[in-house]
């Protein structure tokens, strides 16, 4: 379903409350709300890396970057996302800025991303797998 094409689903709207959720809680470097929007067997996949494999994997990661990095901005347009019963996918554009710590020259980088959620039995949403596509932009 598109915002263009018929009017927002509840769900449609969950999901873009996850995704606003996820930018502004990993600006604010808040790792607990990043995590409680995953699956615990959630997947990432990214160019040139092997599989990440779950909540643990992804807290590992950021954890290890802590003090090493900040984000400084990210930008999320939603493409498309499609439900079907508990689950969903959805593409965004993604752009994000980060500067490496503790002085380093803002990096920048975009592109796609295409995430497939579920819907739990509670009722919210989570993201169970993502593809992110970002490239480097200098």
């Amino acid at each position: 379903m598109s915002v263009t094409d018929q009017k927002i689903s509840s769900d449609e709207q969950q999901i873009r409350d996850l995704i606003a959720t996820w930018l502004r809680a990993s600006k604010a470097g808040d790792l607990p709300t990043v995590l409680n929007l995953m699956a615990e067997d959630v997947v990432f996949l990214m160019p040139g890396c092997p599989p990440m494999r779950g909540r643990e994997a992804f807290a590992a990661a950021s954890r290890a970057a802590e003090g090493k990095v900040r984000l400084d901005d990210a930008k999320s347009e939603v493409q498309e996302i499609h439900i079907f019963g508990n689950f969903a996918y959805c593409w965004t554009n993604l752009a994000i800025s980060m500067t490496p710590l503790p002085n380093g020259t803002p990096k920048h980088r975009s592109g796609c991303t295409l995430s497939i959620l579920r819907k739990e039995p509670q009722g919210n949403w989570v993201l169970l797998r993502d593809a992110n596509m970002l490239g480097m932009e200098n």
